[in-house]
């Protein structure tokens, strides 16, 4: 039987609304295959008494097909519901015929597939909790859904019926490093933890995709089958991540192949010119859409413009765009040809800038200065005889910042002189522009630490390595 892995607070909330001496409304929201449904199957493997999912793209008619088939399974006596008043009303009759006197979870998933056009879903929902469910401390009413946006808009934010209803909200995101050794160590699947950085930046910590990998195969061998082969599992996901998340899915992808041609991000305003999307609602609503799944991530930089900057942080949708569509399908070792070249290095140095960027808590702890409070950001300097960029610096109440670079590497990084010199002139470019009083440290983030010579000693004040990306935290 699959295990939970972690997942410690989603479980605690979970849990504690069993407890509860009040009728207990959870929503429960993130990208596809990040496990919503199994978080709960698995909580609430005991307590669930109803549970009902939305089919993709069906009309009205299958919907309340597929609920009248499900709830007579549980009781014959119900006729087939003209609309969702009537089915709610069943589910509510039901649930009267229970004669447990302990917590009962009704669960319904993919809620914003079933919210079709014309259907009046929601509102015969949000009768159904208001008029009936709200009213039963013996309740657990979880419902769940990959579309973030619809599911913040229309239920955590909702101005209508549910307005103020909810008695908790989950927002599930991929595992992090640490999350993911445990998940392959449950597997057995047995990796380093630079392999697992490897597989990291190709898929991310979307559990589902962690478990396809097999117990005794190498990261290209993994790799080779899901990401190359004619029929890997992770060759045709692209398409169907975004078309299950989103309407008008075009302009999602747009965007996520806009960022993927960037290092670095952009604003709003490059992002209109370089996309091509139209100004005005549908830019906006879909950068918004895009953040809330955890596709993008939103930030201004450290004391630099004012603008926001939107930077592409799906690991997956990075690799593909970057190797698989541009790979044809082989079971010929494609990924030792690919991880052999100087292009793979390159990228790979970036997309670990943005793990670590990910796991600035880890690094925190590594550094020993999580108690003390700190902000985190990027920094650039534009002026042509100046230029400086920092992707990652912790500005900190203790009077210190650190500048963090970060390097992948199969073996210890050496700093030349040449490296020297730059970082030398991201301290003097960073001092002199932010002006700052504190104290600044360089700190470098790598696989296997720094071999120390004369430029180590002189200009790094800390190193960690990849291990402390894999703090519990």
């Amino acid at each position: 039987m699959r295990k939970l892995v972690d997942r410690k607070s989603e479980i605690f909330i979970l849990s504690k609304a069993l407890k509860s001496n009040r009728p207990e409304l959870i929503a429960v929201y993130g990208r596809r295959r990040v496990g919503k449904t199994f978080l709960i199957r698995k909580v609430y493997k005991n307590e669930i008494k109803f549970e009902f999912s939305g089919i993709y793209k069906v009309p009205l008619k299958q919907q309340l097909n597929n609920f009248h088939l499900t709830l007579s399974a549980k009781n014959t006596n119900f006729k087939k519901p003209s609309g969702w008043i009537e089915a709610f009303h069943q589910l509510s009759q039901y649930i009267d015929m229970l004669t447990s006197k302990k917590k009962k979870v009704i669960f319904i998933d993919e809620f914003p597939w079933l919210d079709t056009r014309k259907s009046n879903f929601l509102p015969a929902f949000e009768n159904f909790w208001n008029s009936y469910a709200s009213k039963r401390d013996d309740l657990v009413v979880v419902i769940c859904g990959s579309a973030a946006s619809y599911m913040i808009k229309k239920i955590i934010k909702s101005k209508g019926g549910l307005h103020n209803r909810l008695t908790e909200k989950i927002q599930l995101v991929p595992f992090n490093l640490y999350e993911t050794e445990q998940l392959l160590k449950y597997n057995k699947v047995k990796l380093s933890r630079y392999d697992i950085l490897q597989i990291y930046m190709a898929m991310g910590g979307i559990p589902y995709y962690l478990e396809k990998i097999l117990p005794g195969e190498s990261v290209a061998q993994a790799l080779d089958r899901l990401c190359f082969d004619k029929n890997g599992f992770l060759r045709s996901e692209f398409n169907n991540v975004f078309a299950s998340l989103f309407d008008q899915y075009d302009n999602h992808e747009k965007i996520i192949r806009t960022l993927a041609s960037v290092r670095k991000g952009l604003t709003r305003t490059e992002m209109l010119t370089k996309s091509k999307i139209g100004s005005g609602g549908t830019l906006t609503k879909t950068l918004l859409e895009l953040e809330e799944s955890g596709f993008i991530e939103k930030y201004v930089p450290y004391r630099g413009t004012k603008d926001s900057v939107y930077r592409l942080t799906d690991e997956y949708s990075m690799f593909y765009i970057k190797y698989i569509e541009k790979t044809r399908p082989s079971n010929r070792g494609v990924w030792i040809k690919l991880h052999g070249q100087q292009s793979y290095r390159i990228w790979s140095g970036f997309s670990f800038e943005t793990i670590c960027i990910k796991h600035v808590e880890q690094i925190k702890e590594g550094l020993k200065i999580s108690g003390i409070n700190a902000v985190h950001g990027s920094w650039i300097e534009k002026n042509t005889q100046n230029s400086a960029q920092i992707d990652l610096l912790i500005d900190r109440d203790d009077n210190v910042i650190n500048l963090c670079e970060m390097k992948f590497y199969n073996t210890e990084y050496t700093i030349d002189k040449k490296y020297a010199k730059e970082i030398a002139k991201k301290i003097n470019t960073f001092s002199s522009s932010t002006k700052t009083k504190k104290s600044v440290f360089v700190t470098f983030i790598t696989s296997y630490g720094l071999i120390t010579n004369q430029y180590s000693s002189q200009y790094v004040q800390s190193e960690l390595t990849m291990d402390h990306l894999f703090i519990e935290i």
